[in-house]
């Protein structure tokens, strides 16, 4: 049997990212995964000569770690930046799509918050900062910080579109660790919010709120294929049942392909599957790290591929979408203005829209039926955008356990994953439940995952050598 320096359990962007910067690393790589192909919630489809995703429809321009992996995979010129007319944002209020504000000027302008709301804000940097260590939710931070009409109008549905999840029970530090920095460290979220920029500006990271997105001419599975491709042959079709550490230090990975057993060894092993699968592979080595996996919650979500004439839709479609706050009782969390974002994803008079539903918000989605889903859609639709013409097909794409929900409780589950590679030498934890559930967030961990495993490897030859 062929030992590897580290074999990686899962095939979505975590995976790939740290397989491949370990491969780069000149460091032997077999990756393990259970379904058919690489990508794991990112993928691209074509249809009638529309071009639309079954996850992820873009990505953030937040770190220069980025870029360097299209350069490196030679996929740099595919990219594709948001259309400038992507840069409006709407938000729904009173039935009404109401442009966010873009700036200080507009926001004095905007009709999407009240003048008490305005007023309210401007007490914000007077507000007491909470104590160190409490475990909050993003929602009682907001009412606090900011007040309840910004939680309603702007934080709920912000949550809503990052994790289809319930600001009451989302944790500020561990969904939002920024934001709660900024706080504890300034005192007030303006006031930080001056500071982070000249940070931010000296590392050359960009902030979530600014930076640019982009896609590909091809979709983002125009990423994931170049990932896999510049890898070794990934191991498809292969349920990993458990991870076990021999006495010498090594991990041997065991699993099922076709009905029959197979099995690996290695010096590492980072595992970067969802975390309910993840905790029935290591409950054997690590069972206090399970039993926190076993326990993050994951809401289901529906995306709803429409595609319409655009004499059919009365809506200019000049933004990048709208989100839904929960205060409006609507069944959709959101809707992307895809064919208005980026360029190639609809013919010539068509327009294509992208529709989410679920969540926490909406979970007794995952009970209708797919023509039910497309329906509610259409009438949503049809309600905020004018699209009274029927659509030329939708399509329902459904994702069971689709988001890892940061609760509250999840930075100390996150503290057990910690101890549980501080007691397992050698295993690694890298999926979207840990750092954060943005394709940009998962390039960084698995860059970041990768040089630990470099490190760790490492230092275990030269001990060898000591030896």
């Amino acid at each position: 049997m062929t030992t590897f320096d580290t074999i990686v359990v899962g095939a979505g962007i975590s995976g790939l990212t740290t397989a491949h910067r370990l491969a780069r690393l000149s460091r032997s790589v077999a990756i393990v995964d259970a379904a058919p192909a690489a990508g794991g919630v990112i993928g691209t489809r074509r249809r009638d000569g529309f071009l639309y995703e079954t996850g992820p429809n873009s990505t953030l321009d937040t770190t220069p770690l980025i870029n360097a992996l299209l350069s490196d995979l030679g996929i740099a010129n595919e990219r594709i930046d948001a259309n400038a007319v992507a840069a409006t944002r709407y938000v729904v209020r009173d039935g009404r799509l109401i442009p966010l504000p873009g700036s200080p000027r507009a926001f004095l302008r905007t009709k999407a918050f009240t003048l008490a709301a305005k007023l309210r804000l401007l007490r914000e940097p007077f507000i007491q900062r909470t104590r160190s260590g409490v475990d909050e939710s993003i929602a009682t931070f907001a009412r606090r910080r900011l007040g309840a009409e910004f939680l309603d109008y702007a934080i709920d549905p912000f949550v809503a579109g990052i994790y289809a999840g319930d600001p009451e029970r989302i944790s500020v530090g561990a969904a939002f660790p920024r934001l709660l920095a900024l706080e504890l460290a300034h005192g007030s979220l303006i006031k930080g919010q001056i500071a982070g920029a000249r940070a931010r500006k000296k590392d050359k990271e960009v902030a979530k709120n600014v930076a640019s997105s982009f896609s590909f001419r091809g979709g983002m599975q125009t990423l994931t294929d170049a990932l896999a491709k510049a890898l070794p042959p990934i191991e498809y079709g292969t349920k990993v049942q458990r991870v076990v550490r021999d006495e010498d230090g090594s991990f041997a990975v065991e699993g099922i392909r076709n009905g029959a057993p197979v099995a690996w060894r290695a010096s590492s092993v980072v595992v970067a599957a969802p975390a309910h699968a993840t905790a029935s592979m290591i409950v054997g080595i690590a069972p206090d790290a399970a039993m926190a996996l076993a326990a993050v919650d994951y809401a289901p979500i529906a995306i709803v591929a429409s595609a319409y004439r655009r004499a059919d839709v009365a809506h200019s479609l000049a933004g990048f979408g709208f989100l839904v706050p929960r205060r409006e009782h609507e069944h959709i969390l959101g809707c992307l203005f895809s064919s208005s974002m980026f360029v190639g994803r609809a013919p010539e008079g068509s327009v294509l829209l992208t529709s989410f539903a679920g969540g926490r918000r909406n979970p007794e989605i995952e009970s209708a039926t797919d023509a039910e889903v497309a329906s509610m859609v259409r009438e949503e639709l049809a309600a905020r955008l004018g699209a009274d013409g029927a659509p030329l097909w939708q399509e329902v794409i459904r994702w069971p356990q689709a988001i890892p929900q940061y609760d509250i409780g999840h930075l100390d589950r996150m503290r057990r994953i910690d101890a549980a590679e501080a007691a397992v030498p050698g295993l690694y934890f890298c999926a979207n439940y840990r750092g954060g559930v943005a394709v940009g967030d998962r390039i960084k961990m698995g860059q970041f995952t990768a040089e630990q495993v470099d490190a760790f490897i490492a230092a275990r030859a030269g001990a060898s050598d000591v030896r």
